[in-house]
């Protein structure tokens, strides 16, 4: 008997069906030589302190670090998860074989891999892998399960996370709460949620201490055009008009007039992160909401699995384009011109070589019914992005022209959309790729020259913006810099803080624990969560980038370049270092 192991009901429901396991029972589904059950979210978690010394239940500053010989793992405390693992635990004995049907991700895989540990499984493990929940991905999956070892390293990765989590939310948390708290105040300290915090408090007092300066610029209109002048900004209105006095009753001429044709490229089909990014911009959701709403299409067989950070497609989904275009019946009048021509395979789209685990998020082709709201908005976001990557690139005429008055140089330029290519998709309803076209421009002639009529342009330098969701996002995904090329994006996600998976959560955390607060769509942080990071004086524990390059560690384990035991040596160092520093610090 065969046992299959989903991650909640539904799956194991759809499973159930597809296999013909028809007879219901508590808790799982049996025939046609299966076993179907199921968990739902963490049936397991890592040992509290407490289980393993029973001193360090409590928080006593000389008992710290607290790092355990051995990390061990338990059922949780619900007598409905411990109901479903004795259930499981029976099932596991009474199997010959055992598939894992968990969420193809590395969450999915700790999740499974700790309910088989604590159950003692001693059968043979295969792993279901797939990317949609349709039937035919299901039947696909069920062709080609893999051995589970494939996935130990993927496993490693997951087991390292938690543990890393583990020692630095502990040990940190109890280190700082003792020293600094009052006996009042829980300073909760996290390996990803710190230097998130870290970033917006950096920009709270950005913000606070800066200084206001006006400036002024020189500009004219000629022929109803406005140019600026190439000069550095002035910093007095004295100066300005003494400018404008100057260019006052000299000709205005034309230097250079240059047309070149470009090309605006396509946007990137979506990962997690960019997809909340967009939400957040377009609709205002945060990034729990999106996570939500995008998994609640993903179970709906909609979409294909979202928790990913590609924005790429397996060379093999080449041949399966088509049909997904052609099935996506309410965008016909965007798809039907694509379908005239074969679809080409490009390497901007197509790259089995930026790919790990899954594709980038694409709708399945499946019809939806019944889907309003946020889930309507975000698949519609999906199609319409997938759709996009497959049209021309936009063609655009650049224009640039230089203008003179005695010395002073001027410019002004312009874009017209020659042909709008992947635009289209977006005509006239979406803002989120959407970019504001410069003006269009007259003709002008080199050498000539004609009156105009200069004035002065006062401004003021401006602070550096508040985080919304969609800046923090981000922010966390290239390691605190704000980058909005979509090219070094890509380079940098290795380094990002934290995963797709876990962004939202890191900035709810953050939320609960009112260290930071919403005002409208910005986010601000509260005077607690400045009073926390203002209390961490180690930079290890703030700093954006070597949280990045611990994401990349992690990263390395999985693709077996870096073994779990030289990341946890190395966390045990730091919070040894870290423990001593705060202990013996007036």
């Amino acid at each position: 008997m065969k046992l299959c192991i989903a991650e909640k009901p539904s799956v194991a429901k759809d499973l159930a069906t597809i296999l013909g396991a028809k007879v219901r029972h508590d808790g799982y589904f049996e025939g046609n030589g299966y076993l179907i059950s199921w968990t739902f979210g963490h049936l397991c978690t890592l040992k509290e302190p407490q289980d393993y010394k029973e001193h360090w239940k409590y928080w006593k500053i000389e008992d710290l670090p607290i790092i355990p010989e051995n990390f061990g793992i338990k059922i949780k405390k619900n007598q409905g998860i411990q109901k479903q693992f004795e259930l499981i635990s029976k099932l596991v004995a009474k199997a010959t074989e055992v598939i894992n049907c968990g969420d193809a991700g590395e969450e999915g895989e700790l999740i499974q891999r700790w309910v088989l540990l604590k159950a003692k499984c001693a059968v043979p493990v295969k792993r279901l892998w797939i990317s949609s929940l349709t039937e035919e991905a299901i039947k696909e999956g069920f062709k080609k399960l893999q051995d589970a070892s494939k996935y130990d390293n993927l496993f490693a990765a997951g087991n390292s996370r938690a543990i890393g989590d583990w020692i630095l939310g502990i040990n940190g948390t109890r280190l700082y709460t003792k020293k600094f708290g009052k006996n009042k105040t829980t300073l909760s300290v996290g390996r990803v949620q710190t230097p998130t915090l870290a970033m917006i408090v950096k920009r709270h007092h950005e913000i606070a201490q800066f200084k206001v300066e006006h400036f002024w610029e020189l500009k004219t209109i000629y022929r109803d055009t406005e140019f600026s002048c190439q000069i550095k900004r002035l910093n007095t209105k004295k100066r300005a008009e003494e400018g404008v006095q100057y260019l006052t009753d000299k000709p205005f001429k034309i230097v250079s007039y240059e047309q070149k044709e470009g090309k605006e490229g396509n946007p990137r089909l979506y990962d997690l992160t960019s997809l909340q990014v967009d939400s957040n911009k377009k609709f205002g959701y945060s990034a729990e909401d999106t996570l939500k709403t995008i998994q609640n299409l993903y179970e709906k067989k909609l979409v294909s699995y979202p928790r990913v950070d590609t924005t790429y497609l397996s060379e093999d989904l080449h041949k399966k384009v088509p049909g997904i275009l052609k099935n996506l019946k309410d965008y016909d009048h965007l798809t039907l011109p694509l379908l005239e021509k074969p679809i080409k395979k490009s390497k901007s789209i197509f790259n089995n070589k930026k790919i790990t685990d899954h594709h980038a998020i694409i709708p399945t082709g499946e019809a939806p019914q019944g889907i309003q709201g946020s889930e309507l908005q975000i698949y519609d976001l999906i199609c319409k992005r997938f759709i996009a990557v497959f049209y021309p690139p936009c063609k655009v005429s650049n224009t640039t022209v230089l203008g003179q008055v005695e010395k002073l140089e001027f410019k002004t330029s312009g874009k017209q959309i020659i042909h709008p290519g992947w635009r289209i998709v977006y005509a006239g309803n979406d803002t989120s790729t959407k970019k504001e076209d410069d003006k269009v421009l007259p003709l002008f002639e080199k050498g000539e020259e004609g009156p105009h009529a200069p004035f002065f342009h006062e401004g003021k330098t401006s602070p550096p913006k508040h985080f919304t969701e969609a800046t923090l996002l981000r922010s966390m995904e290239t390691a605190g810099k704000l980058v909005d090329n979509e090219d070094m994006r890509e380079v940098m996600k290795e380094n990002g803080i934290g995963r797709p998976s876990t962004r939202a959560n890191i900035i709810e955390t953050l939320f609960k624990r009112k260290y930071i607060e919403r005002k409208k769509k910005n986010i601000h942080a509260t005077s607690l969560g400045i009073h926390l990071i203002g209390t961490i004086k180690n930079d290890l524990l703030k700093s954006p980038e070597l949280t990045g390059q611990w994401e990349n560690k992690l990263r390395q384990i999985e693709r077996g370049q870096y073994t779990s035991n030289e990341f946890k040596s190395e966390l045990y160092l730091m919070i040894r270092k870290l423990t001593d520093e705060v202990v013996f610090s007036s």
